[in-house]
């Protein structure tokens, strides 16, 4: 794994507690390069907010805290 895959992982498993606290969860389904494809499960999987729990939450920390060209994809 290289230093920018382990770093969103590391990140993204800080941020996991975010959504199990709301009955919901990740998966990191891959990273390649700058693009990550991430997959909700458990409440989040089917809430109509995951675009933006995506976008708007996860995808900008990542951006403002790694690198501001990370991309998530959300896998179904």
């Amino acid at each position: 794994m290289d230093d920018l895959s382990k770093k969103i992982t590391d990140r993204l498993e800080e941020l996991r507690v975010h959504l199990q606290a709301d009955g919901g969860d990740l998966e990191i389904v891959g990273i390649d390069g700058k693009t990550v494809q991430l997959r909700l499960r458990g409440a989040c999987g089917g809430c109509p907010h995951a675009a933006m729990t995506i976008k708007g939450g996860l995808e900008r920390i990542l951006r403002e805290e790694i690198d501001p060209e990370i991309v998530i994809e959300r896998v179904l």
